[in-house]
């Protein structure tokens, strides 16, 4: 799962209007994603490259206990929600940062190799999905396609912000399915994925800048939005 894991962002956006902004959802979706690639780039945790492991993925991704083991995630996700709710003062908002955090360990085990812990150890989840094409493909772009028409339902603003967002995402998508192989050099690849991470956070906080939850009135929105 790669642009997947920002539906959950774009849902949690268009439930309520006292949601966290549509960047801070981002960066709350792909959290651990963060942690994994900077703590990969100092060795703590690790992955082997391997063309062909699996259909959709040559990532072997055979230790990463601090991000992607199911307790790990959740430390993560409360961490994640009390930031948010030291910042907004909004419990609401924290619990559905939290949840979009925690989103992320159920959409990895959906199509990862066995390689997700409950806290570490040997014994691993995931459903491998990635090895299915025919499966994940579709699945992805559905969660996708179908979170952001329901943020796009719920907010109102220009769509221009919204559609580079989403063709953005799409080419990455379609570049991590269809491109060649990732460089075996692990520390462009951590680092590349980082820069992607950046560029799509940096999107939403544009798109997020410029629209706003149906249930919002008031002066605080302008009356071109509206």
């Amino acid at each position: 799962m790669f642009i997947g894991h920002w539906a959950p962002a774009f849902a949690a956006a268009a439930v309520s209007k006292d949601a966290p902004k549509l960047s801070t959802l981002f960066i709350g979706a792909q959290l651990v994603d963060w942690g994994f690639m900077t703590l990969g780039l100092v060795g703590l945790e690790k992955l082997r490259i391997e063309p062909g492991f699996m259909a959709l993925s040559p990532l072997d991704l055979y230790y990463m206990p601090f991000t992607h083991s199911l307790v790990g995630t959740l430390i993560w996700a409360l961490i994640f929600a009390f930031i948010v709710m030291v910042g907004t003062r909004n419990l609401g908002a924290a619990i559905l940062a939290g949840t979009v955090v925690f989103s992320h360990w159920v959409l990895d085990w959906l199509v990862h190799a066995p390689d997700l812990t409950f806290a570490g150890g040997d014994h691993k989840f995931g459903l491998g999905l990635w090895n299915y094409p025919y499966i994940e493909i579709p699945l992805e772009l559905l969660l996708v396609l179908g979170s952001f028409t329901f943020y796009m339902r719920r907010t109102k603003g220009p769509m221009g912000p919204a559609f580079v967002l989403l063709l953005v995402m799409l080419a990455m998508q379609l570049f991590n399915w269809f491109g060649p192989e990732p460089s075996p050099n692990q520390t462009l690849f951590f680092v590349t994925a980082l820069v992607a991470f950046g560029i799509v956070t940096l999107l939403a906080k544009w798109v997020g800048d410029t629209r706003w939850h149906k249930s919002k009135v008031g002066l605080a929105v302008p009356s071109s939005y509206r």
